[in-house]
């Protein structure tokens, strides 16, 4: 079932009970509003939103306030920070979608459709839906860390968040064994990577070793330093750049494609400002599936084995469901891979 059916169908059963409400009680009496008015002042009402009627479907009234809160449901907006449409146009478009939705959801109702089997089916698994998000949302804010405890995890972790700032220099080799079309032989390669590995152990300056390498079809420099936080790097690299010195070069993978050096300019780590969310987000996932986890403990569950297997799925939600991406420069290495022709360009 699509989100717009879904939608569809919430509306067209709380426009069902809206209908029963209003049977059973006496008509408001809505604010008189002549044409003319409506039509020289469209935007200026001074009406406040909860009381000005601007739809009406037959004898349902529609309210300012009750169209801006709920056609985001049935029309969500693309830009999350505008409040409302754009112009004119847009408000007249939702305005008519509301509209339509409005008068079906009436017809399915005068028809008994709300009464069919599979409506009902539908509309109970959509109230269930509804009000366990609601719920699921109410826990989220109880298992919210404070202050306190998101610094507590960022004292005891702190390693986690070290950062280091790094050149690297890759070497490519050509031959038997290696993709690569153009580069240099293997052994001309090993002389080339042990010139600066040997330099940089004695203490020498390697920048012209290491910049021969720039606008050149034996490898790839980074002239300018990155900086990777722990856990974007290719095992190997990561392990070389988080071992050296400042300064220091090190070799951090040798294959048949190419030779990779890595060359620590500094080590650092991430301020509690810059991870807090991120923390926030991991303790707030534990906590939530701690939370869920007595819950069914004392919710009397069971589970027909038989038919759903004894593995426990994850609850849904309960950990980190949104997770930054990485950096445009670091997405090609967070894999542990290497994009070559994107280090060219830098």
């Amino acid at each position: 079932m699509s989100r717009h059916s879904v939608v569809i169908i919430a509306l067209v059963f709380y426009v069902f009970l809206v209908g029963v409400s209003e049977a059973q009680q006496p008509a408001a009496v809505a604010p008189a509003i002549s044409p003319k008015s409506q039509a020289s002042t469209p935007a200026q009402s001074t009406v406040p939103p909860a009381r000005r009627v601007i739809i009406k479907v037959g004898s349902t009234a529609v309210t300012q306030a009750d169209f801006e809160s709920g056609i985001g449901d049935i029309e969500p907006q693309g830009d999350a920070d505008k409040e409302g449409p754009s112009d004119d146009k847009d408000r007249r478009k939702l305005g008519d979608d509301y509209v339509s939705v409005l008068m079906l959801s009436q017809r399915a109702v005068a028809n008994h459709l709300d009464t069919s089997p599979e409506v009902t089916r539908q509309l109970a698994i959509d109230r269930m839906q509804i009000l366990s998000d609601a719920e699921f949302n109410r826990l989220m804010g109880q298992a919210k860390p404070s202050f306190a405890e998101v610094g507590t995890y960022y004292s005891d972790h702190l390693a986690d968040y070290d950062e280091v700032r790094i050149r690297r220099l890759f070497i490519w080799k050509r031959g038997e064994g290696s993709k690569k079309q153009q580069g240099l032989s293997p052994e001309d390669a090993r002389t080339r990577a042990d010139a600066v590995l040997q330099a940089s152990a004695a203490g020498r300056d390697t920048s012209k070793l290491t910049e021969s390498f720039k606008d050149s079809n034996d490898g790839i420099y980074d002239a300018q330093p990155i900086t990777f936080p722990r856990g974007e790097l290719p095992p190997e690299i990561e392990k070389a750049a988080f071992t050296i010195k400042d300064g220091e070069w090190a070799q951090a993978q040798d294959t048949a494609d190419s030779i990779i050096l890595v060359q620590l300019v500094k080590r650092d780590h991430r301020q509690l400002g810059q991870v807090s969310s991120q923390i926030e987000t991991k303790l707030q996932g534990e906590k939530m599936q701690a939370m869920l986890d007595d819950l069914k403990k004392d919710s009397g569950i069971w589970m027909d084995d038989e038919y759903f297997g004894t593995v426990a799925a994850p609850v849904p939600g309960a950990q980190q469901r949104v997770s930054k991406a990485p950096s445009t420069n670091r997405q090609s290495t967070t894999k542990g891979e290497v994009n070559h022709e994107g280090e060219r360009q830098k």
